[in-house]
């Protein structure tokens, strides 16, 4: 049965670079302060685990094989994000990420995704009475509280919600190690979490990920789509890989943007709207009429209040980001909209909508993905990027 990331036992994981570094098992037991019988029973167990072997054992000492020194490297990431997010005051111990379990960081990450003991107990098979005593563990072991009754629920403080998402990273860490590992064992497994805004949705990531499929048909990819507002906690809690879309002029601490393409933008309306024959309407003509814009900061409204900058704004009663409820809207009504033509491009070949005008050449937005800062993707994620870049125009080789 394939392990989970904290199936793996966290105090073994930290030895595998003291292990590496001082080339024996004996002198890498001293340095985490483990026995080495207990050191290599658990780095055996581990092996057997992941169906791989770590070390080679020569009569001079050990040294790592290729999946050792990358299972030993993901875990120092993993311990890292554990401890940037215990790093504020009022610790108990010196290096508190060392001392938490793996069953204390499942536990305490239900509890967090839950909201609840009891819901948390129903997700992840473990008693309300394990849960409490993991989330108290934690607490002494960071020593400040983490978890607060509200109501008959429970919510983290903000202290809380930083360990939670170290977990998450650490855990994303540790999935990526074991994908790996089976990928060099030719399982050519894992997991893709794709974040998909809506013009990624109707234009590259659906030729992107029908390319990759043909090459890794066992890696599981899960599609989640929303705004960028939606999506940006989750990718820099560690949920989502990546996301696809619109990239911001100022983004978040800790997200790296990488550009794809650039995206101009029509006013699209129903087939028979008025301005439909207008070759070049006047923005005159175009704030006579009604608007559905994107929300208030997206890069679609920036646009639309560009467009009209100089002018008094057209009335837009319709705030909306979903290409579905813009269409029918726009089919059954005068409403205009600021869009990228490949959004739409089915409902224009088949008559349902229009372009009115030509492109703006004021309104582009570039198309690119959003990743964490210092993410490391696995062979198979750094392969759907490559294909990102192909479907997007550019050579796999830039």
């Amino acid at each position: 049965m394939k392990p989970g990331p904290f199936d793996l036992n966290p105090r073994h994981l930290r030895a595998l670079s003291a292990i590496i570094g001082r080339g024996s098992m004996s002198a890498a037991a001293e340095a985490v302060g483990l026995s080495q019988p207990a050191l290599t029973q658990g780095i055996a167990k581990i092996e057997r685990r992941l169906g791989a072997t770590l070390f080679e054992r020569h009569p001079d000492g050990m040294s790592p094989t290729p999946e050792g020194r990358l299972l030993a490297e993901r875990s120092e990431a993993a311990i890292a994000h554990l401890s940037q997010a215990v790093r504020s005051g009022g610790r108990r111990f010196a290096r508190p990420e060392l001392l938490m379990t793996g069953t204390q960081l499942r536990a305490f990450l239900a509890l967090a995704d839950a909201g609840g003991f009891a819901r948390a107990a129903e997700a992840t098979g473990l008693s309300q009475p394990a849960l409490h005593r993991a989330a108290r563990e934690i607490e002494q072991i960071c020593g400040y509280p983490l978890v607060e009754r509200r109501g008959r629920g429970v919510a983290l403080t903000a202290a809380g919600s930083m360990l939670a998402r170290g977990i998450r990273l650490a855990r994303s860490e540790l999935a990526a190690a074991i994908a790996e590992i089976e990928s060099n064992a030719g399982a050519q497994e894992g997991n893709l979490t794709i974040g998909a805004m809506p013009l990624s949705r109707a234009l590259i990531l659906p030729r992107a990920i029908a390319r990759f499929t043909r090459e890794y048909p066992r890696v599981r990819i899960d599609v989640v789509e929303g705004s960028w507002r939606e999506l940006i906690e989750p990718l820099l809690d560690g949920v989502l890989d990546l996301t696809v879309g619109a990239l911001r002029e100022h983004p978040p601490r800790g997200a790296c943007q990488v550009p794809l393409l650039v995206d101009r933008l029509v006013v699209i309306g129903r087939a028979g709207h008025p301005l439909v024959r207008e070759p070049a309407p006047t923005l005159v003509q175009l704030a006579a009429y009604p608007w559905i814009v994107g929300q208030s900061g997206t890069p679609l409204r920036s646009h639309w209040e560009a467009l009209f900058a100089d002018n008094a704004l057209p009335p837009a009663p319709i705030e909306c980001g979903s290409v579905m409820v813009i269409r029918e809207v726009l089919r059954e009504s005068d409403f205009l909209t600021l869009l990228s033509p490949d959004q739409v491009a089915l409902e224009v070949t088949t008559g349902v909508l229009a372009t009115i005008g030509t492109p703006l050449l004021q309104s582009s937005r570039t198309i690119g993905v959003t990743s964490r800062e210092n993410w490391r993707p696995t062979s198979a994620q750094a392969r759907f990027l490559e294909l990102l870049r192909s479907v997007s125009g550019i050579p796999e080789n830039q």
